[in-house]
Parts: structure tokens; sequence; C-alpha cells
């Protein structure tokens, strides 16, 4: 009888041993790509894993009006050629390079890296075209923004009711800002003020500051750079701060480390 039961158990034990041998075989699913962006859920025009840089890194995407934006910073270290793009250790006019936000490696994977305006044109010329037809810094079917898409976007947002904070065309940096980051601020309608409420399109600004010379700005701002040249030393950008409710539009030195965000050919 013992070795009737034995006998048993040795059978079970078995098969047992055999189911779990199976469930360990089964096939893993890879991760999906970081959510940087807390837009929960998407929203209208959302395209989830929309482009891949030389790199690897996979980007979402949205549509605002007539364009196609990325939702996160571009953090390619290499041009779609593979060219590569140099680290910086020191700031350049005419030098293409790239540096990681507020000094810190573990900033790249949410925020990108900073480049400065020759690494974003990769030898371009500027252009003010809509669109700009300036690949420059970008993956294959997508480019630069010109500064006339900038004012595109910002036109289209805000024209639209929703994107609008307390009913106020010029309050849209929070519809573009995103959620997560920013310092605080008690300003009306400002980036920084409730930040939850912030995003509304989708755009999902994040505050990498800059570089020109010295790391600044993180978590106060987030600037992207255009494929537009003001002059021979200065170029368009778009900018967003933790304490403002509007979106600002200046024209820093090439030498400026900044965001960027590509646009869908």
């Amino acid at each position: 009888m013992r070795k009737i039961i034995f006998l048993l158990c040795t059978v079970t034990l078995f098969f047992v041993a055999c189911n779990k041998e199976e469930d360990d075989s089964s096939p893993v699913t890879p991760d999906a790509p970081s959510d940087t962006t807390q837009v929960d859920p998407p929203i209208d025009g959302w395209i989830p894993q929309a482009v891949t840089d030389i790199d690897g890194n996979v980007y979402d995407a949205v549509q605002i009006g007539d364009h196609v934006w990325m939702v996160q910073n571009l953090r390619t270290t290499r041009y779609a050629n593979g060219d590569d793009i140099p680290a910086g250790s020191m700031d350049s006019y005419s030098e293409p390079y790239r540096y990681v936000p507020d000094n810190d490696e573990g900033n790249v994977p949410n925020y990108g890296y900073l480049y400065n305006w020759p690494a974003v044109m990769h030898g371009a010329a500027s252009s003010n075209t809509n669109p700009s037809e300036v690949q420059g810094i970008c993956p294959d079917g997508w480019h630069v923004p010109s500064d006339a898409e900038w004012t595109q976007l910002t036109d289209f947002v805000s024209a639209q009711s929703q994107f609008q904070c307390n009913s106020n065309s010029s309050n849209i940096a929070k519809a573009l800002a995103g959620t997560m980051g920013w310092n605080s601020s008690t300003i009306t309608c400002a980036v920084g003020n409730t930040p939850s409420d912030n995003n509304t399109t989708g755009f999902s600004g994040l505050p990498a500051g800059y570089y020109d010379g010295n790391y600044g700005g993180f978590g106060d701002n987030a600037n992207f750079w255009s494929a537009t040249k003001l002059d021979n030393s200065h170029a368009h950008r778009r900018s967003l701060r933790y304490s403002s409710a509007s979106v600002s539009r200046t024209s820093p030195t090439l030498h400026y480390s900044l965001s960027v965000r590509c646009v869908r050919d």
C-alpha cells in the first residue's frame, strides 16, 4: 500500500513539474515605452509609438490642428544617417553638440537631450516655410518645425476654447505643458499652478531647461528650437515657463542648447 501511495505522489509531482516548465516557457511581452506624458486616457489625435529614431528610442505623437508633433523631447545621439552628435563639454556657436538636462544623465529618458542650433540643423539652411523641409536632427519622415509652424500651432490652440485658461486666448501654456516636473506657482493659469490640469492638447512640454555654458531653468522652463534664424547669431524658439500662462517667442543665440520636438512630414 505504501508503494502505491509513493508512486501516486511521484506521478503527481511529475505532472506539476511539467506544467510549471510549460508556464515558464510562455513568451514574455516586452515593456512598452516609458510614459513621460501622463495623458490618461490618451486624447483625440494620440498616436502611440509613432516613430523610432536611429538609436531605437520610441516616441508617441499627437495631431494638433494640421500637424503631427512628437510628444517627447528628442533624445537621439546620432543623426538619421548614422553620424554621431558629440556630447559637449563647452558651448559652441558653430560645432554641433548635445548636453544632458541639469547635467544629470538620469534626466535623459524623460527630458531628452539639449541640442545647440548647429546640432539641430545638421548643416541645413534656416527656413521659415511651412513645412520647413529641414530634416536636420529628426528621424526620417520627420522635420524640425519652422517658426511659421510653431506660430500655426499656437494660433490653433489659442483659437480653441477648450485649451484656454479662464477663457483667455493668450493663456494656453497649460494646454501645452506636461503634468510632471514643474516648479510650483500661485499665479492664476500659470503652468506651475495645479499642473495636474495641464496638457489638454497632449503636447506634453517638460521643463528640461537649457545650457548656455551653464545649466539653468530645469523645472522652470521648457524651450524648443525652431529651424528659423532671426539673424546670423540668433534663432527663434518657443518657451513655456512655470510662472507664466502664455507661450513666449524669443530668439537666443545659436550656442544655446534647448529641447527639440519634430513634426511629421
